[in-house]
């Protein structure tokens, strides 16, 4: 149900709602698996879920650069180190894999009177993966355009379109749609940065100005602090376990 409810957000490309609401389960999950370790039906599930969340997560932080907690982080590049890498190539297949692997199943609200569905061979999946790979395309040059305009504070747009090989004209497109698709991704919260940079166009000339992420030094200390408490718990039980009782001679005090 929370991989669907997020499903939602991703879908409508609300990313910024996405990142921070997959960050606080899977933080609380990370807090709360030895919990479960002993309970074989829960782990194996929850573990599913943990992966799926992790999917979307690294596609969804390739659209929208948010600053990730850091056991969260780890987690993205232990498990998709690599893929990652390609994402931010615009390797479709890679895309394919993510979006299969970590969307929920789909229904159709509708019931075929045919045996032929409406939604063609591949199904209702097949019709989100056609949505998903539209969104995908609109934003491929996205993170080239941000590349470069991270390396100045001021650029022709003459100059820009050198650099990405393209007409003027395209070049104001794509910063249009990069305006377009930044605003989505901020979802319900206006005031939440979500890109390293912005920018307005004055004429024929892009002026940039850098927009630094804050860093949330207390989310690092609450997971140093959870992470020493679990090590002292390690440390106690171990040294308990090990503890042998010592025999006592009758008459002997």
């Amino acid at each position: 149900a929370v991989v669907s409810t997020q499903s939602g957000h991703y879908g409508r490309g609300k990313y910024a709602n996405t990142i921070q609401l997959y960050q606080h389960i899977l933080g609380y999950m990370q807090r709360t698996k030895q919990f479960f370790q002993n309970r074989s039906f829960q782990a194996e599930d929850i573990n599913k879920k943990n992966d799926q969340m992790l999917a979307l997560l690294a596609i969804a932080s390739t659209f929208c650069p948010l600053r990730l907690d850091e056991s969260v982080n780890i987690q993205i590049k232990e498990k998709h180190n690599e893929k990652v890498t390609r994402l931010q190539h615009g390797d479709m297949t890679v895309y394919d894999e993510l979006f299969f692997s970590g969307c929920p199943k789909f229904l159709s609200p509708v019931v075929s009177e045919t045996s032929s569905s409406p939604f063609g061979s591949s199904g209702p999946r097949g019709l989100q993966l056609q949505v998903f790979k539209t969104e995908v395309e609109q934003q491929r040059l996205i993170p080239t355009l941000r590349s470069f305009l991270k390396l100045y504070t001021s650029i022709p747009i003459s100059k820009l379109a050198k650099f990405l090989d393209m007409h003027e004209n395209e070049v104001r497109c794509c910063l249009m749609a990069f305006k377009h698709k930044k605003e989505i991704a901020k979802g319900d919260g206006g005031d939440q940065t979500t890109l390293d940079i912005d920018f307005y166009v004055d004429k024929d000339m892009i002026h940039i100005s850098d927009t630094k992420i804050a860093r949330h030094y207390g989310d690092y200390y609450v997971q140093q602090i959870l992470k020493l408490k679990e090590s002292n718990k390690m440390i106690i039980s171990a040294a308990l376990s090990n503890t042998t009782p010592v025999a006592t001679t009758p008459g002997i005090v």
